[in-house]
């Protein structure tokens, strides 16, 4: 059958476009990666090969296959990614200021959101024949992909900066996957991985140059319109922490999809975190100039100072409605440890920059107290312990005796 749901691959500048079964990355008509591509796709037939019931129960991503452009004879490369809980978070509610419910997408395989592009990568990887997979990566999608590349029998060769956390290093390295720490910034590392990927044919999962990774993304847009429809209600706003722009831009997509299906009655507003350090969409969706591409913040997974995806990101913002806000890395962190405190959620600090977003956006009159949101943690907080002890402290120690037990508890006594 092919993939007859998927119409072509189209550049978002001139709209050439290009056949969906070869591997493609960018538009040839443009330098560099101006010429980002978008997946076109024929929803009559998505309509007629989604089965599954909206509202339903959601095992994981793959309940979404009809929309995925993945060749129907390909094996799937899976590790049960997707299918993440929506919940209530009342306690955090209290301290916002506002209805806020929570999708831990940190609860994924390796830890992080990036899984679910990570499986239609390696998916796509080895229908097309390809033994070697990369990409650049600030840790998380390096983790993801070699775990999902360990899972389908592919070589992965991953291109990190120097300075990445040592915890997310030693995930890919347990996946047996060549980790290459470049002496520079995640923007050389990816640039690196681009040349490799030029000289050498290995399949590139960079999720800002290839155009079927935002397209495992949206799964998370379908999901939460499926869980709003279970609830009885759609959120008025959905927050997510921005680095290349395709996360929210695939959400969005994901969300618009059901809205055009008639599967849900409105969309939400969309909100974008950034750091005030690595502003380049909030700078672009604002018009504001940006001063320079160098990213300074300890949030690494959204630590971009050139974003590939801004077109994307914008336009999702645009289309819903939306806002974009900075924050700073003390709010981050102050996120990071009230979502911690308030709903037992342990996220990075990229994981939480959508909850420092959400306070930002309250105290700006962006989100109103009789709104509902939602904000999704997008890695797990085991990724990045060292700023995990900075937003929380350190440990507290005593002698073993009961004594020092009484002079820290004995007044409560």
């Amino acid at each position: 059958m092919g993939m007859k749901h998927v119409k072509t691959v189209a550049c978002t500048l001139c709209g050439k476009q290009y056949d969906p079964e070869q591997v493609v990355y960018t538009c040839d008509e443009h330098d560099g990666v101006a010429g980002i591509l978008e997946v076109v796709y024929d929803y009559d037939v998505i309509r007629e090969r989604f089965e599954a019931t909206v509202g339903g129960p959601i095992p994981n991503q793959w309940k979404y296959r009809a929309f995925l452009p993945v060749n129907e004879t390909a094996e799937i490369v899976t590790l049960n990614e997707g299918g993440t809980e929506l919940f209530d978070a009342p306690r955090l509610s209290d301290a916002l200021g506002v209805r806020t419910l929570i999708k831990d997408d940190g609860r994924n395989p390796t830890g992080c959101f990036k899984d679910r592009a990570s499986s239609i990568a390696v998916t796509k990887a080895k229908h097309a024949g390809r033994e070697i997979i990369t990409c650049a990566s600030t840790g998380n999608a390096a983790a993801s992909l070699s775990g999902y590349a360990a899972r389908g029998g592919l070589d992965c060769r991953i291109f990190v900066p120097g300075d990445a956390p040592a915890g997310k290093l030693a995930q890919p390295l347990v996946y047996d996957a060549d980790v290459l720490a470049v002496d520079g910034s995640y923007d050389e590392a990816y640039d690196l991985s681009v040349a490799v990927t030029e000289q050498y044919g290995w399949y590139n999962r960079n999720a800002a140059i290839n155009p079927f990774q935002i397209e495992g993304k949206r799964t998370v847009g379908h999901e939460l319109a499926d869980q709003s429809v279970a609830r009885g209600e759609i959120p008025d706003w959905v927050v997510f922490s921005m680095g290349d722009g395709c996360t929210i831009a695939g959400a969005w997509k994901g969300l618009r999809e059901f809205y055009e299906l008639d599967f849900i009655e409105t969309t939400p507003k969309m909100l974008g975190v950034q750091a005030a350090g690595a502003a380049a969409i909030h700078d672009a969706f604002y018009d504001h100039d940006t001063v320079d591409d160098v990213a300074e913040t300890l949030a690494d997974s959204i630590a971009v100072g050139r974003p590939r995806n801004t077109l994307k990101a914008c336009r999702a913002l645009e289309q819903s409605g939306g806002a974009s806000v900075l924050v700073s890395d003390a709010e981050i962190l102050d996120a990071e440890a009230l979502l911690g405190r308030t709903e037992g959620v342990y996220a990075e600090p990229a994981g939480a920059a959508p909850v420092a977003g959400v306070r930002t956006a309250r105290e700006q009159g962006i989100i109103d107290a009789d709104e509902t949101v939602v904000v999704v943690t997008t890695g797990f907080g085991l990724k990045d312990a060292e700023s995990a002890q900075k937003a929380a402290g350190s440990v507290e120690r005593i002698a073993p005796s009961i004594e020092d037990v009484d002079r820290r508890y004995g007044d409560e006594q």
